[in-house]
């Protein structure tokens, strides 16, 4: 069986979202008749594919023992000019900080999430060109 999400109007245009025990809120932007009880929706795309190649980086990176001090991502979406407006280009930064940071490892894990662990790429690249950077012990 798949996932579910349970979704409640909550009034205006916010909706009471529970998934796997979890519960938050999406809103419109307030020009669309929302009050900001919550994130958008298409921005938790967003959310979800730097979550997705995020922790399987973390875990790849773990097991190929490359340790990091910090590790952050940013994930930036373009959206085009027509209704719907989805999202055309996507770009992921990966941002980590430490010592003894090597390279290689750092982007073979990015590939091997990219080309074959993260579902949420897998989709996602299917509408929307995503493009990703490395940035190593930023100032």
């Amino acid at each position: 069986m798949g996932v579910k999400s349970t979704l409640s109007w909550n009034g205006g245009m916010s909706f009471d979202v529970e998934l796997q025990g979890h519960r938050f809120a999406v809103d419109a932007d307030p020009e669309f008749g929302g009050q900001n009880r919550g994130p958008r929706p298409k921005p938790l795309l967003l959310a979800g594919l730097g979550g997705c190649t995020g922790m399987d980086v973390v875990s790849l990176l773990r097991k190929m023992k490359m340790p990091f001090d910090s590790f952050s991502l940013e994930v930036e979406g373009e959206t085009a000019a027509e209704p719907p407006k989805p999202y055309q280009n996507i770009t992921i930064k990966y941002i980590f900080k430490g010592g003894s940071l090597d390279r290689e490892k750092i982007d073979k894990a990015i590939s091997l999430s990219l080309e074959r662990y993260c579902p949420v790429y897998a989709m996602l690249s299917k509408a929307a060109r995503i493009s990703h950077q490395v940035i190593l012990n930023p100032a």
